[in-house]
């Protein structure tokens, strides 16, 4: 059951936020309010206060808004691991905290356990993936997206629209399996070990999907980047119960 789908106001959302009990790692409850005055970095103050800034009748902010009803834990995290880091950086923004920030608007979270897609995911093999195993994937591959970015862009598709992905075992709770991929994190992470998905090669969610050649279309599904001697002698996350697979930074759609 997810009763907060139809919540469509400021006091709907909140009265599924309070039966959910929904809380900042910090221990404050979260309540989606209208913006005011605040201090220079939106994370502190939701982490410090549990209010998040939810402008009405604005899709992003309400996507985001479902983003913490759906993902409650993950988003904490992403909350809690901002604020940590802003108090040691300031307005010196790292790698981790571009990590941070794509996973909170384009994330997207693979719950997969066959090796061979998973192969595929992280070779950028996209018609190999998305078209000529498809039957397989959606047997043993379940996405869900958490970027509330995305969802909004969802509303007008097209086909070059990407996630960020982590990738976390088939039989766990999506929601605790990526806090807990988070909870891994170092300092020193970058979007890096985050994999490229153009979710909208997924079978079903463009009409093109049901075409062969919509694959070859290489503005949409680029094939990996050569990587420089540096990059190829670092040893990749493994795409296991522990890590998401490694990749090239670089955006497939």
């Amino acid at each position: 059951m997810r009763p907060w789908l139809g919540a469509d106001s400021l006091e709907r959302l909140n009265a599924c936020a309070e039966a959910a009990a929904l809380r900042t790692e910090s221990g404050r409850e979260i309540r989606f309010v209208p913006p005011g005055p605040g201090g220079p970095y939106y994370e502190i103050g939701v982490y410090e206060s549990g209010r998040v800034a939810t402008r009405p009748g604005n899709l992003h902010d309400w996507f985001n808004a479902l983003a913490w009803l759906a993902f409650p834990r993950t988003k904490a995290r992403i909350n809690a691991m901002h604020a940590q880091a802003i108090a040691q950086e300031g307005a010196r923004r790292g790698r981790l905290r571009d990590l941070l920030t794509l996973l909170d608007e384009g994330g997207a979270i693979v719950q997969c356990d066959d090796r061979g897609l998973l192969g595929m995911l992280a070779g950028f093999r996209w018609k190999e993936l998305l078209w000529q195993n498809r039957e397989r994937l959606q047997a043993a591959m379940r996405v869900r997206v958490v970027g509330h970015a995305v969802l909004e862009q969802a509303l007008e598709p097209w086909p070059g629209i990407t996630c960020k992905a982590i990738v976390v075992p088939a039989a766990t709770d999506p929601d605790e399996a990526a806090r807990a991929w988070l909870e891994r994190r170092a300092p020193g992470d970058s979007p890096r070990i985050l994999a490229p998905l153009p979710i909208f090669g997924l079978p079903g969610w463009h009409p093109d999907t049901a075409r062969a050649d919509f694959y070859d279309d290489t503005r949409y599904f680029r094939p990996q980047a050569v990587k420089s001697p540096s990059e190829s002698a670092r040893q990749p996350l493994r795409a296991s119960a522990e890590e998401s697979p490694g990749s090239a930074e670089q955006d497939a759609g």
